[in-house]
């Protein structure tokens, strides 16, 4: 995004509806950089990569890499990208548009805070299980996702390792490897209960109370009429007297034997495929967000099977400004802070003259003292 106008010529707006948000290049309120921390602003676009139609991610590295800054302490929204074969339709890209892989921060009220990894496997999306937290801060911050020939995978926020693993374990793309034995059953004998009654825990004899009697002390209304209202009884109330269904308190089971161990057995449903990692075709990064307020920037974009060039590219992007940023920020706040106590105090300083010179002029002095001074 850093090179101006030239952005256009590379990324498609999407032009299924004319009310869509639109990119736009900024460097944000607050930035490390004025030029190379500009960027683009909340849209929907796609970008068609400078390889051929046939970037194949065989027997490579994947690394998805790119910068996402909420400085506007966004609550609802994403900021992930999407991964698109080269058929993609760019003007009309949708929430159904096939795609293979969908990465990145995506914020839903104050539980969750997350980061998508969701590969297609057979044009099904399965998501990754393990919860990766994405940082909330109002600062810019570089997510990478890295996919290897043997189909482990690691996310990256800020160059740091936050998630690791293999994706055929982490993610259901595949029928489990072992499953339990349908001829094995748990023996009659087995006692798994950690806790049972205690048999010499006996029921009170003053226990038992109804949960709600009547109330005697109520009167007949004087106005009753049976022929009208039906024969009149006492209201029903709660019986302060009740304790509830009587349970005898807990021990150890002194026969426990813990979780019965079902016998495996290999799944026959389960076949081994080595080319889960492997992506053909990639030619179209895109973002089609759905956010509550404007103002997320995206920068330093990176689809390359290098991972240390990936990282050195990071350092030398995002890792140059990161600390500027923050300065400036910092600076802005208490610019803006100083700002409010001074309009502050010139309003209650005007409140105060204005209250003066309604006094009139003919009062005592040291009356007009007083009040001035109780005023203040």
């Amino acid at each position: 995004f850093a090179n101006g106008e030239k952005h256009k010529l590379m990324w498609v707006d999407l032009e299924r509806k004319a009310d869509l948000g639109r990119f736009k290049l900024t460097a944000g309120r607050f930035h490390g950089d004025p030029v190379r921390d500009k960027c683009a602003g909340l849209g929907w676009v796609t970008h068609r990569g400078p390889c051929q139609p046939q970037p194949c991610w065989d027997s490579v590295t994947l690394v998805i890499q790119y910068t996402v800054k909420y400085e506007q302490k966004i609550d609802y929204g994403g900021g992930y990208v999407k991964i698109f074969p080269s058929n993609l339709d760019q003007k009309n890209l949708s929430g159904d548009s096939q795609h293979y892989i969908m990465f990145g921060p995506d914020i839903c009220g104050s539980e969750t805070k997350k980061v998508h990894v969701i590969l297609n496997y057979k044009n099904k999306p399965h998501p990754i299980r393990k919860p990766i937290r994405c940082k909330v801060d109002g600062y810019t911050h570089l997510y990478s996702l890295i996919i290897r020939p043997d189909q482990t995978y690691e996310v990256k926020i800020d160059n740091e390792m936050v998630a690791s693993g293999n994706l055929e374990d982490d993610l259901d793309f595949l029928p489990p490897r072992k499953i339990n034995d349908p001829t094995m059953k748990k023996p009659t004998d087995w006692d798994d209960r950690i806790q049972v009654d205690d048999p010499n825990d006996i029921k009170p004899g003053d226990w038992d109370e109804p949960e709600y009697i009547m109330d005697t002390s109520a009167e007949k209304p004087e106005d009753w009429e049976d022929a009208v209202n039906g024969e009149w009884h006492y209201p029903v109330v709660k019986n302060p007297l009740y304790r509830g269904e009587w349970k005898p308190r807990q021990i150890d089971n002194t026969n426990y034997r813990g979780v019965w161990p079902h016998p495996q057995i290999d799944n026959p449903n389960y076949s081994p495929d080595f080319s889960i990692y492997s992506y053909e075709n990639i030619s179209i990064i895109g973002l089609g967000l759905w956010q509550v307020r404007a103002g997320t920037i995206f920068d330093n974009f990176l689809i390359t099977d290098d991972e240390v060039y990936a990282e050195d590219f990071g350092d030398e992007t995002w890792g140059e400004t990161k600390g500027p940023e923050k300065e400036i920020n910092i600076k802005q706040t208490e610019e803006e802070q100083g700002r409010g106590r001074v309009t502050e105090e010139k309003y209650f300083q005007q409140r105060f003259k204005k209250k003066l010179g309604r006094k009139k002029s003919g009062k005592d002095r040291a009356v007009r003292n007083t009040i001035e001074k109780e005023e203040l």
